[in-house]
């Protein structure tokens, strides 16, 4: 079984609730000697507002590709069995799951790692949206880890982007190419006419 065969990642349409126990069936296996997983659920306050519902949209074909490749990360990183990620789209009322992650692994640090892992490069990441709905208006919300994932990329960025000048620069020389310019005693210019 290849690695994207042990991965099972779904958009579920509006209307469909996230079904925790077939994500656990699915990464269930017996040499898996644990089972990490995080549900994420609509919660009823926010800084001091009553929440109605959560609104998720998504750009479900390149959501779906950034979960792969994340999933893929994790495998790299971690000793990782199966992986199952599952997000809801359009209305979540409180209580309900929205996001549910199962991660099996022979031991319960490489799978508790690679969940948290799963969920905060979710967040930062793949194209889904939110909306927070309250008793008094609306809000579309960006996530905190959006926010720090943005600028460590930037930091990384002007990182790179610093080191390629550098290197440059100890490449070239601080003049580029040497050359060695004699003048003659007239002291003519480029375009050849005497300066004295």
């Amino acid at each position: 079984m290849s690695a994207e065969e042990k991965n099972l990642i779904e958009i579920l349409e509006e209307g469909h609730k996230v079904d925790v126990v077939k994500y656990i069936d699915y990464v269930s296996a017996p040499q898996a000697g644990a089972i990490a997983t995080f549900s994420g659920t609509t919660r009823d306050m926010f800084e001091g507002k009553t929440v109605l519902e959560l609104r998720y949209e998504a750009y479900v074909p390149m959501a779906t590709r950034c979960l792969s490749s994340i999933c893929t990360t994790a495998r790299s990183t971690w000793d990782i069995h199966k992986i199952a990620v599952a997000h809801r789209l359009g209305p979540v009322p409180v209580g309900e799951t929205s996001v549910f992650i199962a991660v099996s692994s022979v031991h319960r640090a490489d799978g508790l790692d690679a969940c948290k892992f799963l969920i905060d490069e979710l967040k930062a990441s793949v194209p889904i949206w939110k909306k927070e709905v309250y008793t008094n208006g609306e809000i579309w919300k960006e996530n905190s880890e959006f926010m720090e994932k943005r600028l460590e990329l930037a930091e990384k960025r002007d990182s790179i982007v610093k080191k390629l000048v550098v290197e440059e620069h100890k490449r070239r020389g601080c003049c580029g190419s040497k050359v060695r310019v004699e003048e003659d005693e007239e002291h003519k210019d480029i375009t050849g006419d005497n300066k004295s």
